[in-house]
Formats: C-alpha cells, structure tokens, sequence
C-alpha cells in the first residue's frame, strides 16, 4: 500500500467497520459507542489483522474533538459559564483533589511512587466532554440548568488538566521520575516562572477572544453570509474553529479542545450562530466517531486478563468514587437531587485529557505502562457503561427519596432560597403567574410581565439566579419544579397561571400534574421544542403549547397577558 493512501485507508477502515459494529450494537440493543470503541480494539495493534495508522487515527480524532467544543461554545456563553461558577469551580476543584487522592492511594498499594500515583489520580479525575456533550444532547438537556453546571464543571476540569499538562514537565524531577537535565534540577523560581508565564498565556488569549475575536468572528461570518454562499459559510465555520484552535495551543499553550470552545463562545455573538451550529454538526458527528475509535486502538484487551482486580479498581473509582464524590458535593451546594444525579452521571467516565496526561507521564518517566493500559481500560469500560448509568438516573432518584431521610434532609434543608420569605405579601400570591425556568425565553417572559405590574413567582434551578432575582425585589424560589415542594412554595394553589419556559417534556408533564393536582382551574402554557413533543402535550390536554426559538418569548408572553386580561375582566363582573 503507497504511504500517500494511508489517510484514506486509516478513515475508511474506521468508519466503515465503526458503522458495521455500531448497528451490531443498536440491534442489541446497546450504546452505539460500543461499537465504535470496538472498531477500534479490532484495527488496533493488540488484535491481529489489519492494523490502522494509530498516530493518523489520534489527529482525526482531535479534530472532532475541535469540531464538537466549538459547538458546545456557540450553544454556553459566557454568561452561562458565569452562571454557575459558584459550584462548577469549587466543585470540580474538590472532585478532582477525591479523585486524585484514591489514584494516590490506590497505586501506592500497587507499590508505585508518588509521582506514578498523582499522574495515575489526575487521569482519573477528568472527564470526557465528548462523551458528557453527546449525553447531554441525546437527552436535550445541554441547555438546561443541569447540563449548564455539568458543562461548566468540566470546562473547570480542562483548565485545571492544561495546567498540570504545563506544570508536570518541570516537576517531574521532584516526583521521582528518572529525567537529567533543566528537569530534575528545577528550582523554586524556574517553577514560578513557569506558572507566571502559563497563567499569562492563557489570559492573553482569553483577553483576545473576548475582545477582539468577540468582535472579528462575528462581523466574517455576516460578512460570508453575505455572499449566499453555503459553501464559503461552511468553509468559514470550520476554518475558524479548527484555526482558531490550533493557534490556541501553538501561540499560548491552550489545548485545542478549549480553544475552540472559546472560538465558539464568542461566534455566538453573532445572530447566524444557530446556522453555524447546524451546519458544522455531520463533521462534528463524523469525526466524533473517529474519536471512539482511536481510544479502541489504544487499548490492550491482555491487561483485563491480566490484572482484572486492578481494572475493577480503577472503574470503580471513575464510576463510583468520583461521582459520590460529585453527588455529595452537589447536594452540600443545596442544589436539587436531580441536579446532583446528573452531573454524577457526568462524571462517571474519563476521555481525552486522561489520554494525553497518561502518555505524558509514560514519556517523563513517572508513569508505568501498565498505568497508561489501566488508564485505557477504564476509559473504554467507563464510556461504555455512561449511557447506562444516565438511564439510572431516574430509579436511583426515586429510590433514594423513597428510602433516605438524610438525601431529603441535604436537598432542601433550612434552605432560604427554596422558600419565599415570610415578608411575601399574600395578596402577592394569589392569583399570581407561576413561571417556571428563567433561561433567555423565561427572563424575557418575566421581565414583560413584570413592566405590566403583574404579579410573578419564578421557580428556577441555578441558585445564583434566585439570589440576582431576589436583590431585585422579585419573588423567586430555588429548586427544580418538577417537586412538588417547589410548586408548592410557588403557591401554585393560589395561582392564576403556570408557565413552563423550559424545553423538557417530562419534567413538564409532572409540574402539570402537580399544579392540576393543587389547583384544577389553573391555566398551563408550555415552551418545547419539536413537533413531536407538541403534538403528545397538546394530545394529553397540557395547555396552550408553544414551539421553536424565534420569536417564542414574545409569542407566549402575548398569549399570558391576554389570557390574564380576560381573567381580571372575568372577576371584575
């Protein structure tokens, strides 16, 4: 075979056997990524046959990997990321020093140094935002509450891995590693250096991205638009998240991943975003199975039949001990039990940043190659059994309401923000509107409703926005409304109207049972986002549905004030 075809056979081979094994696994009724991961064992080095260009496999994967967080960035702006600061960035600093800490303590039983333990520990700790995006986006729940804290949560863990990625090579010495030269002989002050001129780096780019690029990226891609060229507007998108990207890493030390996530989260300025977002999704989900596959490559299938208590030890502390960990911390955050299953669920897996970090600490000299084949098996066992344990989700709620006061006790006590103060006029809550969600759709609702002086509870997740709300004068309640407790907080007895400004059926569906439960008459007006869902709400007798982006706010809050209107004139008779 010419060396000049190499590419093409790596990509065919890999999609095409990629597609075989993933139908395979959806007839039998698994994950799809099963069988991509799969596909890669099977055209990796440790299985005979064919064997794929390893290193061609790892690049086309990193573009996916680019492709995929720049979707992510046009979707989490940096208001989102904000948002949630105050949990995603103590959370996800505590998760990885647990998560670090059991590595350590697990590969000093092995009898490994300590450097071998904390790199072991740091690859465990992180999470794959490729596996976490598609979760999240297969259950469209990217843009909820939820899924905003558990993207935040790993944009944290990325930050924190770029870090160690700089930091590892000058102290690799310390750790035990058997370097020479400027790396075992760093000094205090070569170590500050380094940090200064890391922490520099990035700032530098951000500083750049927000300012300029958060004026350049935009103002081209209108500028291409304006050809009515699909071509060049395609070609546009993908040029810059993949140039963007590869700036990042080769002038400030950024990782490609977060470039282009910041590459996207300034284009969302621009109003042709969504386009943007559309446009670049097959490659995305092309070169998102390209990522599967490579992580199958790496892996050796000898070290399961080799050191299956060690395997079992490292599953189940990506699986069970860092996700505890999450769980409790979520929960100690006074956030709803849902909120903390989620991201646990998030958690329960490693991806790419584990790979680099272990291939760093193999060539330092720190790490064992039997802990960069632990690293592998974990990662391929984790993802394999994620989508399983996001399905478990719901069980494991209501398993645990069921059955432990002390969950109970974590997720609503003495909570001031999950009750109305007592200073709450009554008047003010009795034939008030309920709103539900104050995302883009539900603030621009609220804020209409509120220059009418009509009179409204919001109910809303992120806790941080209850607080800015209530230093506002506006009443509002923390925790997730598909609890009765919270509508019931709400006063939804007393109230006029429900309005449910977030996109998820299900949860959608128990708020109204609990509101007609409460109050029969109550009027229910309901956002979603396909035809699909709108046609099973409406079917069931919901309440007034709307659908789509565009224009939504404007549209319901229309129907709320007229529907409001014709009440008051009701009474007033």
């Amino acid at each position: 075979m010419p060396h000049s075809l190499t590419l093409i056979t790596t990509i065919a081979a890999s999609l095409g056997l990629a597609l075989i094994l993933g139908l395979i696994a959806h007839r039998l009724k698994l994950p799809v990524l099963v069988g991509y991961l799969l596909a890669g064992v099977i055209l990796g080095p440790a299985t005979p046959g064919f064997v794929a260009d390893i290193e061609l496999s790892r690049q086309l994967a990193e573009i996916g990997v680019i492709l995929l967080m720049f979707g992510v960035g046009l979707h989490f702006s940096l208001n989102d990321l904000l948002a949630v600061r105050r949990i995603a960035v103590p959370g996800a600093i505590a998760q990885i020093a647990v998560a670090t800490a059991l590595g350590v303590g697990v590969a000093t039983l092995w009898g490994w140094s300590l450097g071998a333990g904390l790199v072991f520990g740091l690859a465990l700790s992180v999470a794959s935002t490729v596996v976490l995006l598609r979760a999240l986006e297969q259950r469209n729940v990217l843009k909820s509450v939820n899924g905003q804290i558990a993207v935040g949560w790993l944009v944290v863990e990325d930050l924190a891995m770029v870090l160690v990625l700089v930091l590892l090579p000058p102290l690799a010495g310390w750790l035990g590693a058997d370097v020479g030269g400027s790396a075992a002989g760093a000094s205090d002050p070569d170590l500050l250096i380094t940090l200064l001129i890391t922490f520099g780096k990035v700032a530098v780019f951000i500083a750049l991205m927000l300012v300029v690029g958060k004026r350049v990226f935009p103002w081209l891609l209108w500028h291409v638009a304006s050809t009515n060229s699909n071509e060049l507007f395609i070609l546009s998108v993908i040029a810059v998240a993949v140039g963007i990207a590869y700036g990042s890493a080769t002038l400030f030390g950024v990782s490609f991943a977060l470039g282009a996530f910041f590459a996207g989260m300034v284009m969302r300025e621009s109003h042709l975003s969504h386009r943007a977002a559309q446009e670049s999704l097959p490659l995305r989900d092309a070169f998102s199975v390209l990522f599967f596959v490579s992580v199958g490559m790496l892996f050796d299938p000898d070290i399961v039949m080799q050191q299956p208590l060690r395997v079992l030890a490292v599953v189940a502390i990506i699986v069970t001990g860092k996700s505890l960990a999450a769980f409790l911390l979520v929960l100690a955050f006074r956030y709803p039990l849902n909120t903390a299953l989620t991201v646990s669920a998030s958690l329960a897996q490693i991806g790419e940043f584990s790979f680099i970090l272990a291939a760093l600490g193999v060539s330092l000299g720190l790490l064992p190659l039997e802990g960069q084949n632990l690293i592998l098996a974990g990662a391929l066992i984790s993802i394999t059994l994620n989508p399983l344990v996001f399905q478990l989700i719901e069980p494991i709620q209501t398993w645990i309401r069921s059955r432990s006061q002390l969950a109970r006790t974590l997720e609503r006590s003495v909570d001031p923000l999950a009750e109305l103060p007592m200073t709450v006029a009554s008047s003010y809550v009795t034939e008030h509107v309920v709103l539900v969600g104050y995302g883009r759709v539900g603030q621009r609702i609220g804020e209409s409703l509120a220059e009418k002086g009509l009179p409204v509870v919001v109910a809303e997740q992120n806790r941080e926005v209850v607080e800015r709300l209530r230093k506002r004068g506006i009443h509002a309640v923390a925790g997730d409304a598909a609890e009765p407790a919270v509508l019931i907080q709400a006063h939804i007895a007393r109230a006029n109207m429900l309005v449910i400004a977030i996109p998820d059926t299900l949860r959608a569906r128990r708020m109204i049972e609990t509101a007609r439960m409460l109050n029969p008459q109550i009027e229910v007006v309901i956002r979603t986002h396909n035809d699909e869902e709108a046609a099973l709400l409406r079917n069931e007798g919901a309440g007034t549905v709307f659908q789509g982006e565009h224009e939504l706010a404007l549209s319901m809050t229309r129907h709320i004030l007229e529907k409001i209107g014709t009440k008051e004139g009701t009474h007033e008779q």
